[in-house]
């Protein structure tokens, strides 16, 4: 899906690590939430509350989840992220990402 049609869209970024990562919350007619950000190349630790998955538009990305080795990902590509999670990633170039979150 390149559009997304009948959203509402935060005017506020969500700004993380000093602006090397950013984001824009979509919701959904359905309440469904996604996001759409960009982040720059880095190392870093995040978490989620309910089971994510992060789609790569473009760039590379490394992935470090608990119990496991890492993981490369060049997009177009995404992976899931269990509910409930801390997990690592390594940016090697900027990366255009959309994230959907989904309750269970």
């Amino acid at each position: 899906m390149s559009d997304f049609n009948g959203v509402s869209i935060a005017k506020a970024a969500n700004i993380l690590y000093d602006g090397n990562i950013t984001s824009r919350a979509i919701t959904f007619e359905d309440g469904s939430k996604k996001t759409l950000g960009i982040m720059l190349n880095g190392e870093y630790e995040l978490t989620t509350v309910n089971k994510a998955i992060i789609e790569i538009q473009r760039g590379s990305v490394d992935l470090l989840l608990p119990a496991k080795d890492w993981q490369k990902f060049e997009g177009p590509a995404s992976f899931e992220i269990p509910a409930n999670s801390k997990y690592k990633l390594r940016v090697n170039s900027l990366v255009d990402y959309c994230c959907s979150f989904i309750k269970e």
